[in-house]
């Protein structure tokens, strides 16, 4: 009972203790909290909406919806989509009713992690939104044009808020020090190392700092410095889940900076990837996926070696293997560039999916029996081994009736330079062909 009772009195983590009480009290989220910005324009206005507060976790999307149930004097009911059903949402349903009947005031409604409700649930709380019982404030990580139903998206406003920058996140630093550290100082090395472990994340720095706090009351320390954050602290990873938006964007930048060309770009989120705790493998697998869209015929070595790096991992593991695929990276940014077999693949299966089923000409439907020699199966059938350069100039291998076709046009860089050249040359010998014929 002891322990209990003690636990019962345990102070709150620093991050609640820290949390603002009121707007000039936030750190970050500039473009919406400014003069004449859309949230500072919301809270002067007197008028509750509902909206979705979409970003990174830390970033201030709880505490805006509590700074606005305080500014609107309204009634606040907070649930999280990871523990709560439709049961949770009928109870904050009929306690925001008995405040509306003994009060009159207003019930905002947060659901943390929105995007975990099902599309029931989210329909569950939706006729309360629209009748104006509950003002309903969501808050996602995930992008909510995908994760949150239309209905509702259509009657909330969206509102993107970032990780806080360098000098916001040395903000909160100072204020958390001052407030709740008093009697520690840290080095610029210190400092710099705590920051980016916090990567954008206000509630992970002052978590970080309690540690560091709770450290110190054992080992008496004063002056933290960075050779003591580096023994104190756990390895913390980079921001993102491995489902999530965060994931997903910086694999779309690695491979826009293979595109582009960028080697040092490319590596610097290939490593970022590896940091955060992305899967070599799905890495692997990306980088062929690359070589193969990007460079194809351009530099067809450039599919080898991203195959031969996603092999070399597989025999060497983590984190000897991860080299290859690093150097695979390097290579594909430097390779020459050419989407031409992409388009082409694209623009042959878009036709053939708008098309009839054409039947094979005659000349070219092989004749292993009698019968089909005397259809006429394989008549007229060149061999092009028996021909001039190995070519049938003015051969024809499409159905009969299709329209002429371009899909394949060689970019004029590595190979394909070589491949349009001949390509070209075949087109003449066609040409030549046909106007005799003609």
């Amino acid at each position: 009972m002891e322990g209990l009772a003690n636990e019962k009195h345990a102070p709150a983590p620093l991050a609640e203790r820290l949390r603002p009480r009121v707007l000039s009290e936030m750190i970050g989220q500039s473009h919406l909290l400014g003069p004449g910005k859309p949230l500072t324009m919301a809270f002067q206005s007197g008028q509750l909406h509902s909206m979705i507060l979409w970003g990174p976790p830390g970033v201030g999307k709880t505490t805006l919806a509590r700074l606005m149930a305080d500014a609107f004097a309204a009634d606040f009911i907070a649930i999280s989509a990871v523990f709560a059903g439709v049961k949770d949402i009928r109870e904050a349903v009929a306690r925001a009713e008995v405040t509306r009947a003994r009060s009159g005031r207003r019930t905002i409604l947060f659901v943390d992690e929105v995007h975990r409700f099902n599309k029931a649930q989210q329909d569950a709380f939706l006729p309360y939104v629209e009748g104006g019982l509950l003002t309903f404030v969501g808050a996602t990580t995930e992008n909510p044009s995908f994760e949150v139903n239309a209905a509702l998206l259509s009657r909330a406003s969206v509102y993107v808020l970032q990780p806080l920058s360098l000098p916001e996140m040395g903000q909160l630093f100072e204020r958390a020090c001052r407030q709740a550290l008093p009697d520690l100082t840290f080095d610029d090395d210190a400092r710099s190392r705590l920051v980016g472990l916090a990567d954008g994340d206000a509630r992970r720095l002052l978590n970080l700092l309690e540690q560091i706090g709770t450290a110190t009351t054992t080992t008496e320390v004063r002056s933290i410095d960075g050779a003591f954050i580096e023994r104190t602290l756990a390895q913390n990873l980079r921001r993102f889940d491995k489902g999530g938006d965060a994931f997903f964007e910086q694999i779309s930048a690695l491979h826009k900076a293979v595109r582009g060309s960028s080697p040092d770009a490319a590596l610097y989120w290939f490593c970022r990837m590896l940091d955060g705790g992305a899967d070599p493998r799905y890495l692997a697998r990306r980088v062929v996926r690359m070589a193969w869209e990007d460079i194809g015929l351009a530099d067809p070595r450039a599919a080898r070696i991203a195959l031969d790096a996603a092999e070399t991992f597989e025999r060497l593991g983590s984190p000897e293997g991860e080299l290859a695929l690093a150097e695979a990276v390097l290579y594909l940014a430097m390779a020459a560039k050419s989407n031409a077999a992409y388009l082409a693949y694209n623009a042959a299966r878009s036709f053939i999916r708008g098309d009839g089923s054409r039947p094979v000409p005659v000349h070219l439907r092989n004749a292993p029996t009698r019968l089909m020699k005397n259809l006429g199966y394989g008549k007229d059938y060149r061999y092009a081994h028996d021909e001039a350069n190995a070519y049938a100039a003015g051969e024809t291998y499409f159905p009969e009736d299709m329209p002429a076709v371009e899909w394949y046009r060689p970019v004029a860089r590595g190979l394909e330079i070589r491949i349009g050249e001949k390509l070209a040359q075949l087109r003449e010998l066609d040409r030549q062909a046909r106007a005799k014929k003609d």
